[in-house]
């Protein structure tokens, strides 16, 4: 059964879903005039149908009212509903420090004018929300989980003693089953009721990631974090269309796109996927912030400036020793880590124009991207293989000959790229399986809560990933 696909590695979240009903005016043979259109009771009844059906896109905690009952009042309606389709319920310059991912702009009273003279005003208002698959398979993933919302049940049901590991027990298989979703697990590992020694050490890392001790005992905690019911799969769907709902509708089709929650990287070519790959992000205490940056260059052994906050709290206090065996220097009061393998930077940097001083590189510690929740970094985004990465964009944009060059001189060497490369910093919880459906995954910087609120659902609690206290690296 499709509902039973949802699956989790995050936080408990409790909400109830009551259906809001929605009070449009309307007067009997009334028309008014709005621009070039008219208030129409054939567009009054568009209007309120569309409304009626904002649960498509997770918008039944959110009441639609027009403010009197004038055509005035029912134009500021529609362009309210319109606006929520557009480009969200929620600003998310608002919700966040930081936030520069390009956003929809539209002219929407000219589009509402229009649209009212046509006699198209549904039609419309449904053209607003993205028309990507994904998208329609989130709304039809929402709607049949709201349907049974008021009863919610969790997958695996706790009890008073807890799994331990070489026992049997029926909830094996459904545990199984979402260590795979979350890939602590790989799917070949997962068979039976007997608590095996691979699902173990799978639990154990999750333990591990969520500051619980890592004891491999399936208890309350474990499920904790295992556990959603169907109205928490609901409320994290519903946050992922809206964020959906943020983003440009016609993204440039040569792209990368890093989902910080997931954290995997998505190299999108001409408009088809290209390359996937994963990273390391910013851990829960820095985190990545969710950022529009073009690549403009490619830096073969960059130096790393070591930034004052990272010198405080990780190098204050370490003398000239600590210095040189890093292949550090004092160059105009800064610490300076020089070229090579060891630096923190790798040997390839993809500088990206912003005033956060963020970017994509290489790194030293290759170890990390064999973690399940690769939050680990100070707020750069590391690439794995990222020498394959850019091997890979200098080809595309027919710098090879320049790339190898730069590379073989041993020096910190800069090599611009003839168009730049945008890149999206992102943050989603919701993936898609090999068969389309949504997969609800771990929300580790605890960003879906103020989204979540901003659509009228209640804030969550639950498990959070625990900071990592990680390298020196950006």
């Amino acid at each position: 059964m499709m509902l039973r696909r949802f699956l989790i590695a995050g936080s408990i979240l409790a909400l109830s879903l009551p259906l809001v009903a929605c009070d449009i005016v309307t007067t009997q043979n009334r028309t008014a005039s709005t621009g070039q259109a008219e208030w129409t009771d054939g567009n009054l009844r568009q209007l309120r149908e569309a409304i009626d059906r904002r649960a498509q896109h997770g918008l039944d905690h959110l009441t639609f009212e027009a403010k009197g009952d004038g055509p005035d009042a029912q134009t500021d309606l529609a362009l309210r509903y319109a606006a929520t389709l557009a480009h969200g319920a929620s600003d998310p310059t608002k919700l966040y420090d930081i936030y520069t991912v390009p956003r929809p702009n539209l002219d929407l009273r000219a589009g509402l004018t229009k649209a009212m003279a046509d006699g198209k005003l549904s039609d419309w208002l449904e053209s607003l929300a993205p028309q990507s698959e994904e998208y329609r398979a989130l709304s039809k993933a929402y709607v049949a989980l709201s349907r049974q919302a008021d009863a919610p049940a969790t997958a695996i049901p706790a009890t008073s003693k807890a799994i331990e590991p070489g026992q049997s027990d029926g909830r094996i298989p459904a545990i199984a089953r979402q260590l795979v979703a979350s890939d602590y697990l790989d799917k070949g590992q997962a068979g039976g009721e007997r608590y095996s020694e691979p699902m173990v050490r799978a639990i154990k890392r999750m333990q591990q990631d969520f500051g619980i001790k890592p004891d491999g005992s399936i208890g309350s905690q474990a499920l904790e974090i295992l556990n959603l019911s169907d109205a928490d799969r609901a409320r994290a769907i519903a946050v992922a269309m809206e964020r959906t709902r943020w983003l440009d509708r016609n993204p440039p089709a040569t792209r990368i796109d890093v989902n910080l929650a997931a954290a995997r990287l998505s190299y999108w070519r001409e408009g088809k996927l290209a390359n996937v790959r994963k990273v390391v992000v910013g851990d829960p205490d820095t985190e990545t912030p969710q950022l529009g940056s073009p690549i403009y260059r490619l830096v073969a052994n960059p130096t790393w400036t070591v930034p004052r906050s990272i010198e405080r709290k990780e190098i204050a206090g370490k003398g000239a020793a600590y210095l040189r065996r890093n292949n550090m220097v004092r160059k105009d009061g800064w610490i300076v880590q020089q070229p090579g393998p060891k630096n923190s930077l790798g040997l390839v940097k993809f500088d990206m124009k912003n005033e956060h001083q963020i970017y994509l590189h290489d790194t030293p510690a290759k170890q990390l991207f064999a973690e399940v929740q690769r939050q680990r970094s100070h707020g750069c985004v590391r690439v794995e293989d990222a020498e394959g990465f850019a091997a890979m964009l200098a080809q595309d944009a027919g710098i090879t000959d320049q790339w190898n060059k730069a590379r073989a001189t041993g020096k910190e060497s800069f090599v611009p790229l003839p168009r730049e490369i945008p890149v999206r910093l992102l943050y989603q919880t919701v993936l898609f399986d090999d068969q389309g459906e949504p997969v609800v995954r771990a929300d580790p910087y605890g960003w879906n809560d103020r989204v979540s609120v901003a659509l009228g659902f209640k804030a969550g609690s639950g498990a959070r990933l625990r900071g990592s206290g990680g390298d020196i690296g950006p």
